[in-house]
């Protein structure tokens, strides 16, 4: 149902406010870029620090400015399951075209903890879902076999896979049918040679014609074009996590005149090092 280049995209802040108009900007440039589909308020949308006020609003924008020409996925995941369920009852009534639940982070749920929650949400809201399964971030891993019990649900439609391991997509694979998602850029080619079906991106933000034209290119079996690509961008993939996301690429998207960088405590600007380190991937990439 989602499949390609899904955009985990950035919220544009301006003195302090979410910059709507900046936000609707950049719905625009990944709609003329090619990009697949967009996630607003996911984990790169620092959605921590969203008031629901706001969460609602950037949801609300992006759908309204996407006018259909694109999926929107609504990132509505938390650690507390009642929230979870009113943000995603939320985004359906906003017109989301699905939603991104990230695992309950802090908590550790068990695994049936895990599944518990899932169901009670899918019980209650009736809207295409993507799991989200982000261990280092959350501090907990849905295993293979939980995914494949919550795939027995019509509207499990997906799982965003950021562990980083193949074996763990490769066993997804095996026990069910769910399409998965990496949800690391320099996963993406592997990850869909072994039966992904795309990427959920960051990268995207700022090269989002070429992380399409990758998950295009390995869904054709264009081997040779794939594998070009890849080599590529795979610099750039490693430079957006050279601190924590998405500081390097608010801070890239700064250098290319494209966002002003602006980010909300505790995410803080990056070290001098670092960004001197960004924009020389960026120019090896004819980028800056």
């Amino acid at each position: 149902m989602f499949t390609g280049s899904i955009v985990a995209m950035v919220t544009p802040f301006k003195d302090g406010a979410v910059d709507y108009d900046k936000l609707g900007e950049l719905v625009d440039y990944h709609v003329e870029n090619g990009t697949n589909a967009i996630i607003p308020c996911g984990t790169t949308g620092e959605s921590p620090t969203l008031s629901h006020t706001e969460h609602g609003e950037v949801i609300g924008k992006v759908i309204e400015t996407a006018n259909g020409r694109i999926p929107v996925i609504a990132g509505t995941g938390s650690n507390n399951t009642s929230e979870a369920i009113s943000l995603t009852r939320h985004a359906k009534e906003a017109g989301a075209d699905g939603s991104l639940l990230i695992t309950p982070y802090y908590n550790k749920p068990t695994q049936q903890g895990l599944y518990d929650h899932y169901k009670a949400i899918l019980e209650e809201v009736d809207i295409p879902i993507i799991i989200y399964n982000v261990p280092s971030r959350t501090g907990v891993s849905i295993s293979p076999e939980t995914v494949a019990r919550l795939s027995e649900f019509d509207n499990i439609v997906a799982i965003k896979e950021a562990t980083g391991d193949i074996d763990q997509a490769s066993q997804i694979l095996t026990l069910c049918d769910i399409t998965v998602l990496s949800g690391d850029d320099s996963l993406t080619l592997p990850i869909m040679s072994i039966g992904g079906k795309g990427v959920v991106s960051v990268l995207a933000n700022i090269l989002p014609r070429e992380v399409s034209e990758l998950t295009a290119s390995i869904a054709k079996g264009d081997i040779k074009n794939s594998q070009k690509l890849h080599r590529s961008l795979f610099p750039l993939c490693k430079a957006m996590f050279i601190e924590t996301n998405p500081i390097p690429v608010k801070t890239a998207m700064k250098l290319l005149g494209r966002l002003n960088g602006e980010m909300r405590l505790p995410l803080s600007k990056m070290s001098d090092k670092h960004e001197e380190q960004l924009k020389k991937v960026l120019n090896n990439h004819g980028l800056a």
